[in-house]
């Protein structure tokens, strides 16, 4: 089975010992995605921002495995603050116009009190 694992570049990543995404059989996993912006290592204080932030990191992950968010047939939603996701909707809408993927949303605390939410995505590609 071949296996490509990919790196956002987050210091998390080595610390605990994950990828951003791992490629197997067409298969493509992203990680939970955090709102980091990872060239600055800052994370917005508002949800929708730290939501776009993701959102941009998993577009990145999926094109360096060549896929997009189109093929994208499972998202997760973590947020610790249940009220914190209707401000996502519209970016989240957009993001997923086309894939409409499986999505599930979970109230669960995070790692970091900064963290408003992660996301997680399963695609399969083209």
């Amino acid at each position: 089975m071949d296996r490509k694992r990919i790196s956002s570049g987050s210091p998390f990543e080595a610390q605990i010992g994950y990828s951003r995404a791992i490629v197997v059989d067409g298969w493509v996993f992203v990680a939970g995605t955090t709102g980091y912006d990872y060239e600055t290592m800052s994370m917005p204080v508002s949800v929708a921002e730290q939501c776009a932030n993701a959102i941009a990191t998993i577009r990145s992950a999926l094109s360096e495995a060549g896929a997009t968010l189109d093929d994208v047939v499972q998202v997760r939603y973590i947020l610790p603050d249940a009220s914190d996701f209707e401000p996502c909707w519209p970016i989240l809408s957009e993001a997923f116009a086309t894939a409409r993927p499986a999505a599930t949303m979970v109230q669960a605390g995070l790692m970091r009190p900064e963290m408003k939410i992660e996301i997680e995505v399963t695609a399969r590609r083209p």
